[in-house]
């Protein structure tokens, strides 16, 4: 498995972690089964939030990872509605006592809201100070809304900005990456496999079959072609996170590159435009 720094903050963390968005409605046996199988495989990146089942992901995540902290780069998010200073703070003790830990690797803000990034951010820096967490980011800001973060921040505080990334849905390559590697900030992608709906095409495959592994692979190393991008995959089952985990031992070819970027083409945007999910 590849580690690259994680942004500013030169921790390196896995290129394939895991995600655990709605793994709520999976078998919580399963599920903790194949998150811990994943810190085994080296995907020790593992994302969760608060409104995830509205808390029930966070506990089942701190069941998977009890007394396997150690091993572990966690993360979680704070619901826009809770996130003023004191909410913040609030929030995230909830989010500790939920994952069984005193503190987390990166806490996010999950999306823009309603309440002023000032003081969002002021919370962060007192979470940092109170060890509770040790860096912390943004999630589902678009370039625009990065910038005004960075410019409320200041230099190398802001960790990552996680954003919807998968074949079908590249817009982040025209505005948002590059923003964020002009700031230092990682790309976390969120749903590389678009919830379960990958859809496969023949050059996948064919390079799949030249390379012996699978076009999931093939789709989630296109993804890290950006030194700075990360992705989480969420799955519930063994051999997906064996899948998931095997994405990190192979390379493409420039000319591999070239063939998926045509066969998965992207318009250029208009500035601003984000998708989510």
């Amino acid at each position: 498995m590849e580690f690259r720094p994680f942004g500013w903050t030169g921790v390196s963390v896995p290129v394939i972690g895991q995600g655990t968005w709605n793994m709520e409605e999976d078998d919580r046996k399963d599920a903790v089964a194949a998150l811990r199988r994943g810190l085994d495989l080296g995907m020790t990146h593992i994302d969760t939030a608060e409104s995830y089942g509205s808390g029930e992901v966070e506990d089942l995540v701190g069941a998977a990872i009890e007394g396997r902290r150690s091993e572990v780069f966690l993360v979680s998010k704070v619901s826009p509605g809770h996130a003023s200073r004191r909410g913040t703070i609030q929030a995230c003790d909830q989010s500790l006592k939920r994952l069984r830990t005193d503190h987390l690797d990166c806490y996010l803000l999950h999306w823009p809201g309603r309440h002023p990034l000032a003081d969002t951010f002021a919370a962060f820096e007192q979470l940092i100070r109170d060890g509770k967490t040790r860096f912390w980011g943004i999630s589902n800001f678009n370039e625009e809304e990065l910038e005004e973060a960075v410019s409320v921040a200041g230099p190398h505080r802001i960790a990552c900005n996680q954003v919807l990334y998968h074949l079908e849905e590249r817009v982040i390559e025209h505005y948002v990456i590059p923003t964020c590697e002009e700031h230092n900030v990682a790309v976390v992608a969120y749903s590389p496999f678009v919830q379960g709906r990958f859809r496969s095409h023949r050059v996948l495959e064919d390079i799949a079959r030249s390379k012996g592994t699978s076009a999931r692979q093939v789709a989630l190393e296109f993804l890290l072609r950006h030194h700075g991008t990360f992705t989480i995959p969420k799955s519930a089952t063994m051999a997906h996170v064996e899948e998931n985990a095997g994405a990190g031992d192979f390379q493409l070819t420039q000319d591999e590159i070239k063939k998926i970027d045509e066969a998965f083409p992207t318009r250029k945007p208009r500035r601003g435009h984000l998708p989510v999910l």
